[in-house]
């Protein structure tokens, strides 16, 4: 069911997104204010448009969020393999997006901060142990399966980077 309402989403989203679909409606509206005059303006005929945008409306809210979670879910998974295999960036950015809207406000501070004052560097640090420490309790609760292959991934990121040393 979910992976058909993916592949469906996925499609509805592209088609609606066309240049030709956004005409179609264009053409939808313009003749039904041409029909205006035929239907003397009556309540009957203003209810057919409103009708037909709201329904189509209520169910386009629930097509786009799918894609935009499902886009905005691959776009921070492929961020996070970038840090993580990016050499000097700090691993523990990973998952930024699961902290609360309080700790993203601090570490945002921190990093405004860190452009004004050199003596920010401290607090900054002691965000990243936060943010560190937060990782870990994570990784904690994590299911085995999850470790295997956070392990798995950590072993070929090892025999990779002492590969590419030689």
């Amino acid at each position: 069911m979910k992976n058909t309402f993916r592949i469906a989403a996925n499609r509805i989203s592209t088609w609606t997104g066309s240049a030709a679909v956004f005409l179609g409606a264009v053409g939808i509206v313009i003749l039904w204010a041409l029909t205006g005059p035929a239907f003397h303006y009556s309540d009957t005929w203003q209810l057919v448009i409103n009708t037909g945008t709201t329904i189509i409306t209520f169910l386009m809210v629930f097509l786009i969020q799918n894609t935009q979670n499902r886009d905005s879910k691959a776009v921070q998974l492929k961020l996070d393999e970038l840090l993580r295999a990016t050499k000097g960036a700090r691993t523990t950015y990973v998952g930024l997006e699961d902290l609360s809207d309080n700790d993203l406000a601090e570490l945002e501070k921190e990093f405004k901060l860190l452009v004004q004052t050199p003596g920010a560097v401290r607090a900054l640090n002691k965000l990243h142990a936060k943010i560190e420490a937060e990782n870990v309790r994570r990784t904690s609760l994590r299911s085995a399966a999850a470790k295997m292959l956070h392990h798995t991934q950590t072993i070929t990121m090892l025999g990779t980077n002492s590969t590419d040393k030689k």
